[in-house]
């Protein structure tokens, strides 16, 4: 009887969905196909519920090995932000000989159900060296292009599969309404018509060659109180529906595979225990059928021991569970859960129904060890110049005098602690977690390596004093960082988190002026920064935002008008710290959403 209802539950949410969307993804079939119903129906009989708990699992790389994902049946394993499988410089191959032999060990065990290995390519294949850094999330959004963010997404889904990896934990689709968050420059906008335009784009460029896209995270992490990370949404349900739902939409109908839940609560009730919003709203109403997946480590945030931690969060309707460290003892006490009816046994089946029915979808029991080759489709010449005319779109002209473009006779003085750094223009996940430090990253080019290549066939050079430069560029910046450490309550350009070495530049840009030079300022972060009155020090300015490898040369090719200047805020532009008391207005705005001049503007 338990086996109809499934079967019942799943046709029907199947065909609630081929009512509601269009599949765009050559590689996923109509969601109504009754092979795949009957497939995995098929493969639930013959499974344990030992089985099936290990693939409701996700372990660290580092916290398992290939015989003990043989023995659980592990459904997943992940690399966290910096974890590599020996070393920060590991090769492509590196990466897919480890992933190989954990999905040997997968194809090994009692179920020889593949597994799942994910990571957080989310400007690219940011963790493995000599990948290609694509622009942030807000520089996309900056861009506007939804041609444009699909040809990324395809171009991060080649260099992940030439790794062996088949899960991507991208796109964060949060509509950010606080830039003090420090997940800002994650999200392509503060409002949802932005993400209207992207979204299912970018999805159906990351979900080629059988990748999975990850939507994240559900939902309104980009509407908690004072931008704080992992905080409390305080907010209505129809508000939450008309801000932060419509991005999970675009990404339904564009066939996502997976959905990773919010660390953060609504209205106090953490979402990784909240029914409403993953059961009743995002698979009954929505329609969505694939894996539902928390996030690192975040039910034990929920109340009670971790049995019942693990219960509430599979009852709301979590289908795997990322506990990096503590896969295996999750593993006995979801089993204990299940034999004291703490959980379903139809919960439990759902959940490995859908984890079965994307591996299925995405090729996993067709072809396990399924990879593209990387000498064409990693860290290629084709990916860096897609890198480059992204960050060229990007870029936003915030002040102009007449400056734009450049001649290349004019000699060139460039200061600042962001103007020789790529790690600086890469920001957050970049090889760590936290970001790269490092100016040299193993690929792309610092600003000033840029100018320097550009005029070496030229009258014009990259001098050494102000005094003897007509043209002066001062690049400020913030320093690296990602979620929880990259909060602040003083986002400004000299407070908060930004570059210590701003304010000596920015001193240099004061006596450049005072000398009648011309001076440009470019500011590299992660987020608009209040700037007070530093634009009367500069003759022209521009926000580059975290353009990655290629932000170098994609500058120098505004500078000198090989590009246009494109990029329009999707941010409103704080004036003062006042924005955040007493709301929008035109006292606390200093730039409006939408804003961005091209060079021909009067």
């Amino acid at each position: 009887m338990k086996k109809l209802l499934f079967l019942i539950l799943l046709i029907g949410v199947m065909f609630l969905q081929s009512c509601t969307k269009e599949n765009t993804d050559d590689h996923i079939d109509d969601p109504m196909e009754s092979d795949e119903v009957l497939f995995v129906q098929s493969e639930l009989d013959r499974m344990s519920l030992s089985e099936k708990v290990g693939q409701m699992l996700q372990a660290e790389r580092a916290s398992i090995t290939p015989e003990e994902v043989k023995t659980y049946n592990i459904g997943s394993i992940l690399s966290g932000g910096g974890s590599h499988p020996f070393a920060f410089d590991d090769s492509p191959d590196d990466w897919a000989d480890m992933v190989s032999q954990f999905q040997q060990a997968a194809l090994a065990s009692s179920s020889g159900i593949p597994l799942l290995y994910g990571v957080d390519a989310v400007h690219g294949h940011n963790n493995v060296y000599g990948a290609t850094i694509f622009p942030h999330n807000i520089n996309l959004g900056m861009a506007g292009d939804a041609e444009l963010i699909r040809r990324i997404g395809e171009a991060t889904a080649k260099e992940v599969k030439s790794t062996g990896i088949h899960w991507n934990f991208s796109p964060a689709v949060s509509v950010a309404q606080d830039i003090r968050w420090g997940r800002t420059y994650e999200s392509f906008g503060e409002d949802p018509m932005i993400h209207d335009r992207l979204v299912g784009a970018f999805i159906e460029g990351l979900q080629t060659h059988d990748v999975i896209a990850t939507a994240k995270h559900f939902i309104a992490d980009g509407g908690t109180m004072n931008g704080t990370d992992q905080g409390d949404v305080l907010q209505s349900k129809a508000m939450i529906r008309a801000i932060h739902l419509p991005p999970y939409v675009k990404a339904i109908e564009a066939g996502v595979g997976s959905i990773m839940i919010s660390f953060s609560s609504i209205n106090g009730l953490k979402m990784h225990g909240n029914s409403y919003w993953i059961t009743d709203v995002l698979k009954e109403e929505l329609g969505f059928d694939g894996i539902v997946l928390s996030d690192w480590n975040a039910t034990f945030q929920l109340p009670g021991d971790f049995r019942t931690q693990l219960s509430t969060a599979i009852n709301a309707g979590i289908d795997m569970l990322m506990l990096p460290t503590d896969w295996k003892s999750a593993h006995e006490e979801i089993i204990t859960a299940v034999n004291t009816g703490m959980i379903d046994d139809e919960r439990i089946d759902d959940a490995v129904g859908r984890i079965i029915l994307i591996k299925m979808r995405n090729g996993l029991y067709d072809n396990p060890f399924d990879r593209l080759d990387p000498s064409t489709n990693f860290g290629t010449l084709e990916h860096q110049l897609l890198a480059r005319e992204a960050a060229s779109k990007s870029f936003v002209l915030l002040k102009d005098q007449d400056v734009f473009p450049l001649s290349k006779g004019d000699d060139i003085y460039i200061t600042g602690p962001g103007s020789d750094h790529v790690g600086v223009l890469s920001g957050g996940w970049t090889t760590y977690w936290q970001g790269n430090t490092n100016a040299e990253i193993g690929t792309g080019s610092s600003i000033k390596d840029a100018l320097v290549n550009r005029l070496t066939s030229s009258p014009g050079t990259v001098v050494d004093t102000i005094s003897g430069a007509e043209i002066v560029i001062v690049v400020m910046n913030e320093v690296p960082y990602a979620e929880g450490f990259g909060d602040t309550s003083d986002p400004s350009i000299f407070g908060g988190l930004s570059d210590p070495a701003n304010q000596a530049a920015y001193n240099e840009a004061v006596a450049a002026k005072a000398l009648g030079k011309t001076v440009i300022g470019v500011l590299s972060s992660g987020r608009p920064l209040i700037l007070g009155d530093v634009l009367e020090s500069f003759d022209a300015f521009v926000a580059i935002f975290l353009p990655g490898s290629e932000g170098g040369e994609a500058l120098v090719d505004n500078l000198y008008g090989d590009a246009p200047f494109r990029g329009t805020l999707s941010f409103s532009w704080p004036a003062s710290l006042d924005y955040f008391t007493l709301g929008p207005s035109e006292a606390t705005i200093l730039f409006p959403l939408g804003y961005g001049l091209k060079v021909d503007d009067e």
